[in-house]
Parts: C-alpha cells; structure tokens; sequence
C-alpha cells in the first residue's frame, strides 16, 4: 500500500511542484498588489473554482488512465485489498493537493503575518484549508466520474454544486465540507471494484450511490425549468423581458419609480382592500414630491469566524493615513500607517473594548454590525454607538430620507434625526417605530414621503413571489405620525405575474428532496442564516398534482422493478422509496440498474447480421 502510495507521488511529483510554483507567484503577485485577506467574497469563489477545477481535473486523469480494462485488472491483482488500493491512490492524490493548493496559500499568509502589518485571522488560515477540502471533493468527484457508469456518475457533481449554493459558514462550512468530503471517499470506495459497470449491491452502498442521485436527479427537473424558462424569454412573453409589465403584477411594482409605487397603492379601485379618506390627496402629492428609498440593502450581515467577507472589512482615515482593518480575533480594528506601513494601534467600541460582533463599512460612511450603527471620529480616533436595535433585531437597511435617518432592521423601520446623528456623539434614540408587516425576507422595497405629520411608507413584498419559498406578493401603505402612531392606510395584493405551475416548479416534483436539498443548503448557516420568510399555503391543485407524480412514480416503479435482477425485498423497497420520493427516485432506478438481459436478448445479439 505504501510502495503504491509512494509510486503514485512519483509519477505526478513535477505536475505538483509545477502547481506549486505557479499558484506562489500568483498569490505572492497579488498579495503585493492587494490584502487577499480583505476581498469580497466573489474573489474567494473564483479561487474556490480554480482549485476545484484543478482537483476535478487530476481525478479524472488518475482514474481515467488505470480505468483502461488492462491496466485496471494490473491495478486490482494485487495481494492487497481493493480499498487499500483505493485508500492509496486518493491518498497520494490528496498530498499532492496539498503541496500545489495548501502549501503556496499558507507560506504566502505566513509572510503577510509575520512581515506586513496587514490582518491575518485564524479564520484565514481556515479559509486555506477550505480551499483545499474542496479541491480533494472535486478531485473524488472525479474519480468517481471515471470509475462509475456513465448515467450514474455525475451525481457526485452535487456536492460541489452543494458548496456553491450553501449557507454555511465559518467552522460550520468546514464541517459541511468534511461530511461531503467523507460521502464522496464512501462513493469512490463502492465504485472502486472489478466491474466498473455493476450497480451497487447491498442497502448500504446503495444508500451511498442513490441519495446524491435524487438530488441530482431533481437539479436535472430543475433544469428543465430553465429550459423552459428560455423559451418563454424566447418567445418574448417572460415577466421579465416584457417591454410592459402586467397591470398591476409583481414586476410594475419592482421596477416602478417611487411616486408610481404610491399611485399604484393607493388607487381607487377594487383591487385596494384598505383605503384612507386621505388617499386621493396622498395619491396627488406623490407626483410632486420627493420619495426615498430606504432599503433593505443588507440581505445579509457579517457573523464572527466567517471564512469570506460579505465586503472588504476595513476603512481608511483620509486626515490621519490610516487603514483600519477588522480583526475577528481581537474583535478590534487594527490600524496601520499608509505612509511608512507600521501599525498604528487598535480601535474599540468607544475606546479599547471589543466589539459585540464583526463590524464592517456601511452606508454614507458609518459602520455597521448585526445590531448597531457607529461612527468613527477623526479627531478623537475612537469609534462610537449611534444607533442601537433592540435585542433580537437585525440590521437589513439603511438610508437617508431628507432630514431623516432610516434604520431598517428584520422586524421594523426606524426614523432618526440627521441631524443629532451629525452634531452628536451619543446614542440616538429613534422619532418612530413602524412595524413591518410581513416577514423582510419577502420584502423588496420600501419607499418613503414626508408629510407635515410624519411619513407615508410603501411596503412591496414581491421579492420571493415567483417560487414556493415566499409569500404571495402584497403591497401595504402605512402612515405614521409625528408621535409614532402608526395606521395601515391601504393594502393590496399584487397581481401575480408567474402561475402556480411555475412557482412550485422546484416543490410538485418532489417535495421530500425538495426539503432536504432546503435543509443541506442552510444547514451550519449559524449567524448567517438567510432572513425569514413567510411560505404561502400551497394550492389544493398543486398537492393533488404532486401527490399524483407520486402514485405515478410508485407505478412505474413496480413495473420498471419487474424488469431488472433486484431481489424482491430490494424491489419492495425501491417502489416504497420512489412513492415517497416520486420523480427523482424513478429516474435514479431507471438509470442505476439496467433492465436484465433475458434468453431472446441473447439470441438475438448472437446472431449473424443481414444484408
């Protein structure tokens, strides 16, 4: 095992230095010319995909060259167990990884600690070993590309599709990618036998091969959806490249100019369940008046040990030369000079306490975290609460509205004067408070007039409307005085702009697979978690149509079960498993075993063909 493991470094010895070679220059290049510490995240994914590229690549050339028929009974008669030989070569594999991924990204964060003033976290370093967790996953992607049937062995391309769309984050991204990493080692072990072709044997091999299959299988249905998508663009009617939206649908509110929002809201027809005697006037002054926008803008917030940056963490103090970045290990900003590059000490909450949480750049220069807004004072050189949300709240917007300042968090609106925010250092304390009336996550925009007596405030809740995860879209104008009372004056809903068919495209299919690839997706999500919605109740017509695949796929089931060499006990249970599962399972029985050869069959390849 050990000589194969040694061989096998051997062989790709001047591929792994070469790696090793170009990735330091790259990364050495761009740490002169950048802090790689305090990218955005889409930097970071580009890496991701890189490193990903380049583990798929080698796995598909290791195993595609033993894979020959020859070379692969050379490789398996051997006096060693097959997954011994399997444990070798993916083993070497993942060393060779580490030389020409980890080695480079960590001597170059080595040198930035240790000779640049710049921040390096251990969150950093932890980044680096993600990059390669997820080169090795890419790399058993695919060998188990090569070393499975054709029809079975994309599957394993999920997992990497898992990455893309996950919410996790800090260690618990490191621990999703370790459970896929560990799922991908056990689908390599079963493909890893003498005939490449044969399905899986036993429940639990099977188990391994058929549940990324579901979920693979769902991503192709939802694929289709996109097929289907483009052809509806094609034809010119799509929502969302109509020349002019539906009257009163989703995409007139979305793309509506501010006073326009406020005209469509408060008309004087039926469509209107609420309306204030006001409205007529408010209706009018709209036309004149100046809206604002005042969120939401944050759909997401910076949480402590995140592996990327939502934006860059730092800020620059233009009078003194400094360059403040956020340390997640102090909870501080570090100060360096942009003269001499020294440091240049260490910013707190109001002096040298920590903050409560990671804080970042904001809006028209302040700073902000999950729950407060600060500022930074120059002079002083201290950093400053401003604005505080009760406990429990999020921070989601922010925003000027003439002489007002707006705090959008999960659950309410916020006005606080402009003008204390400029000529004071304490914390303010909000004119009023608007309740939002409905979840923020379904929430699109939100517009805002002054009146005499406080503020007219549109609510557009359009934003996750076009699937099963938001709420049917609605449109609410409240009106909130000068004493913070606040009264609902008109509520619509907004015509929908997509049918039931599609909104549930990705649910009807397959709503078991559709609530797990829900739950592997915000799985570890932690602080990170996306913002709540409020699901609609699905349709009588869809559950009866999603029920219906699901008695169609047991069907089809028995009778494809009747046609392959499964057991009876393993039939029984692939048509239980594709009634709970319904087109997704069908698919993968249909592809994971072939119907069995019977004596015609045979005949009939045994004879000689004719003219």
């Amino acid at each position: 095992m050990m000589d194969l493991l040694k061989a096998e470094l051997l062989r790709f010895r001047w591929w792994a230095i070469g790696c090793f070679v170009v990735n330091l220059v790259v990364l050495g290049f761009l740490t002169r010319v950048v802090d790689l510490a305090q990218q955005p995240d889409m930097v970071y994914q580009v890496f991701a995909s890189v490193y990903g590229a380049l583990g798929l690549l080698l796995g598909l050339y290791q195993m595609g060259g033993y894979r020959r028929p020859n070379t692969w009974l050379n490789l398996l008669h051997r006096p060693i167990a097959h997954w011994k030989i399997a444990v070798a070569l993916v083993g070497a594999a993942a060393i060779l990884l580490a030389v020409g991924v980890l080695l480079p990204a960590l001597i170059v964060a080595g040198w930035q600690e240790g000779m640049t003033p710049r921040v390096v976290d251990v969150r950093h370093v932890l980044l680096i070993g993600s990059a390669w967790m997820i080169a090795v996953c890419a790399y058993l992607a695919g060998c188990f590309l090569m070393l499975s049937d054709r029809r079975v062995g994309f599957c394993a391309l999920v997992f990497l599709a898992l990455f893309a769309a996950s919410e996790a984050t800090g260690v618990g991204a490191l621990l999703l990618q370790l459970l896929a990493m560990a799922w991908l080692a056990a689908m390599v072990l079963v493909a890893f036998k003498p005939d490449l072709g044969a399905a899986p044997r036993g429940p639990a091999r099977t188990a391994i091969i058929a549940a990324p299959m579901h979920i693979a299988m769902w991503m192709v249905i939802v694929l289709v959806g996109f097929g289907v998508e483009f052809v509806w663009i094609a034809q010119g009617s799509h929502p969302n490249n109509i020349e002019v939206p539906q009257a009163n649908g989703e995409k007139e509110l979305e793309n509506a100019e501010g006073k326009d929002v406020f005209r469509l809201g408060l008309r004087d027809d039926a469509l209107v369940e609420r309306r204030d005697a006001n409205a007529p006037l408010w209706r009018e002054q709209a036309q004149i008046s100046e809206i604002f926008a005042v969120g939401p803008g944050m759909r997401t917030m910076p949480a402590r040990g995140q592996l990327m940056n939502l934006a860059p963490m730092e800020f620059d103090d233009a009078e003194h030369r400094i360059r403040w970045v956020f340390s997640h290990d102090t909870m501080r900003f570090e100060g360096y000079s942009l003269v001499d590059r020294r440091p240049a000490g260490s910013l707190g909450v109001a002096g040298d306490r920590p903050f409560p949480a990671p804080v970042m750049p904001g809006p028209k220069g302040v700073l902000i975290d999950r729950s407060t807004v600060y500022q930074y004072d120059q002079d002083a050189r201290l950093v400053l609460p401003r604005a505080r949300l009760p406990a429990g709240e999020i921070f989601t917007g922010y925003g000027e509205a003439g002489d007002a300042v707006a705090v959008l968090s999960d659950r309410a609106l916020y006005f606080y004067d402009a003008r204390e925010l400029e000529n004071d250092d304490g914390v303010l304390q909000p004119r009023q408070r608007v309740p939002l009336p409905g979840a923020v996550g379904d929430l699109q925009r939100v517009d805002a007039m002054e009146l005499i007596d406080g503020w007219l405030l549109s609510f557009a809740y359009v934003r996750s409307s076009y699937n099963a995860e938001g709420a049917l879209p609605f449109q609410q104008i409240v009106h909130v005085d000068d004493a913070g009372r606040v009264r609902t004056v008109a509520r619509r809903d907004v015509v929908r702009d997509y049918p039931d068919t599609w909104r549930y495209q990705n649910w009807f299919p397959s709503p078991v697979v559709y609530a797990v690839q829900r739950a592997a997706k915000n799985a570890f999500a932690d602080g990170m978690a996306p913002l709540r919605k409020e699901p609609a109740p699905i349709p009588r017509a869809i559950q009866v149509l999603a029920g219906a695949l699901m008695l169609l796929s047991a069907i089809g089931a028995w009778w494809r079960a009747r046609q392959t060499a499964l057991s009876p006990a393993a039939r029984i249970a692939w048509i239980v498993v594709c009634a709970i599962a319904s087109l997704p399972a069908l698919m993968t029985l249909w592809l994971l075993y072939p119907k069995r050869e019977t004596v015609d069959d045979i005949v009939v390849d045994a004879l000689p063909a004719t003219a």
